[in-house]
């Protein structure tokens, strides 16, 4: 089994002519609905916990890349970051609408991949719920890193955890959640070395659960998800095998 290529990509017209539009899925509200409940709020809240442990105080300006879910955008906000949304169409901005409107984030919309800033234009760059949906996604690591001053933050789904078994279970998660989409599974080390080639290297990283999140939805009940993830990370298991991961990079001033 080969860990450079993505399990499975539907092609898409835009992506065809050079346009990423990974998060059209994710900007909507069929998608938030993968996060609704307690269980769905457990695990955003999982999520917050790792974004605002990685994330670091100097990255004041923030891009999040395809982030029109507002997962990421409005946890931003609340830390005090200044915020903009960058999402491949209009429809994007639809869930975050209200707080586009407040003025609390910005909206811009833009190709994912030929991001519409100049060099180290924010602090910061994060993107969540995109990276693995992402068929250019050496390209959009390299325009992450163009763009970032200090810091890029974001999710993946790794290896060496229960994703494993995601070519053989593929059709069940998707019975159990729904509206999964097929993705690209990474290695750490890959990532690793395509960010160094842009003068960026590794600082933090946080994996999230040890048992498969179609697995927590499908128990509906986030008491139980809490205390078979709390006994995971107590037997270390969630260090060893979690997934999805949350990783930061910071730029090697040293190479500027």
């Amino acid at each position: 089994m080969t860990t450079n290529a993505p399990l499975h990509f539907e092609a898409d017209p835009l992506e065809l002519f050079g346009n990423e539009n990974a998060d059209v899925h994710a900007s909507s509200d069929e998608y938030a609905r993968r996060f609704s409940g307690d269980v769905g709020e457990w695990m955003l809240k999982v999520q917050d916990r790792a974004l605002t442990s990685m994330l670091p105080e100097a990255a004041r300006t923030m891009l999040d890349i395809g982030g029109g879910h507002g997962q990421i955008a409005l946890s931003l906000s609340r830390l005090g970051r200044t915020v903009t949304v960058l999402g491949s169409s209009p429809v994007c901005a639809n869930r975050i609408r209200q707080h586009i409107e407040n003025g609390s984030i910005s909206f811009k919309c833009g190709n994912l991949i030929e991001l519409p800033f100049a060099n180290r234009s924010f602090d910061g760059v994060a993107s969540f719920r995109l990276m693995s949906h992402c068929t250019a996604w050496k390209t959009l690591i390299a325009e992450m890193c163009r763009v970032a001053d200090s810091t890029v933050i974001f999710d993946y789904p790794i290896w060496c955890s229960s994703n494993l078994l995601t070519p053989l279970f593929f059709s069940i998660k998707r019975r159990i959640e729904g509206n999964t989409r097929l993705y690209k599974i990474f290695t750490t080390r890959e990532l690793e070395r395509e960010f160094r080639a842009h003068g960026f290297t590794r600082v933090a990283l946080r994996k999230q659960f040890f048992f498969p999140m179609g697995i927590h939805r499908a128990l509906k009940s986030s008491g139980v998800s809490r205390i078979l993830e709390g006994a995971a990370r107590a037997l270390l298991l969630t260090r060893l095998f979690g997934s999805p991961v949350v990783i930061t990079f910071q730029r090697i001033r040293a190479d500027d």
